[in-house]
């Protein structure tokens, strides 16, 4: 059956999807220059979850170079139509082992690794190389995504071993309910500590709408921004 995606209305007073980049680029530019950083150091990726290809073509309109998707079908479809526009793909959600060949076939970058079954599933021995980060779990919930802190430098490690992958860093999301910049520290810190066994894996992908400044002041190179950009997310039905 084929999705359905259904909007809500918009009121002719709501910001412009070119508005509420501007503002968040504007943002992005503001907690660059609090925290003494370049703002040419972090890279804006807007997830389009749940988006049509036509809001993407507008967002490339506007400048917009990186996207994020969550859901592999989703995103392949997405990928095949705009294969026109030279847009990096990033897939933020959690992979599956056996969807990891078909990912590697559009996505440039990969932000959620946090199994050895993936890791060993999106790696390939044909000379190409896909970025990876590892995803940190904040929480001690091991329901959600991403690893331990204790099991970094294992899975950094396996990551190193595995052909045809470029480890980039770490990333995380904070947890819901608790103030995002002590959590934005343990990540800051994780990424210390996988550096000593990457010394090239400086990046840190933390920061979505709500916390991208506390992710700022804390190191954060690759923002992943929905809502504030692209106004409330349409659901699938």
């Amino acid at each position: 059956m084929a999705t359905t995606i259904s909007m809500s209305p918009i009121s002719s007073s709501s910001p412009s999807l070119a508005e509420r980049l501007d503002e968040v680029r504007a943002g992005v530019a503001a907690a660059a220059a609090e925290a003494g950083r370049g703002v040419g150091d972090i890279t804006m990726i807007v997830v389009t979850k749940f988006y049509p290809a036509s809001l993407l073509r507008e967002l490339y309109a506007l400048g917009v170079r990186e996207v994020g998707e969550n859901r592999h079908q989703e995103a392949q479809a997405k990928a095949a139509e705009l294969a026109d526009l030279d847009l990096g793909w990033n897939f933020i959600g959690q992979l599956q082992s056996k969807k990891a060949k078909q990912v590697r076939a559009y996505a440039h970058s990969v932000h959620s690794l946090d199994r050895a079954s993936v890791i060993e599933a999106l790696g390939s021995s044909d000379g190409t190389t896909i970025e990876c980060f590892v995803q940190l779990n904040l929480t001690d919930d091991p329901g959600r995504g991403g690893v331990q802190p204790a099991d970094l430098e294992r899975t950094t490690e396996l990551v190193l071993a595995t052909p045809g992958l470029e480890l980039l860093g770490v990333m995380a999301v904070a947890p819901v309910g608790e103030e995002p910049r002590p959590a934005f520290v343990r990540v800051r810190e994780a990424s210390e500590r996988m550096r000593r066994l990457a010394p090239g894996a400086r990046y840190i992908s933390t920061g979505m709408s709500g916390d991208y400044r506390e992710a700022i002041l804390e190191g954060a190179t690759h923002l992943r921004i929905g809502s504030a950009i692209t106004g409330n997310r349409p659901t699938a039905g």
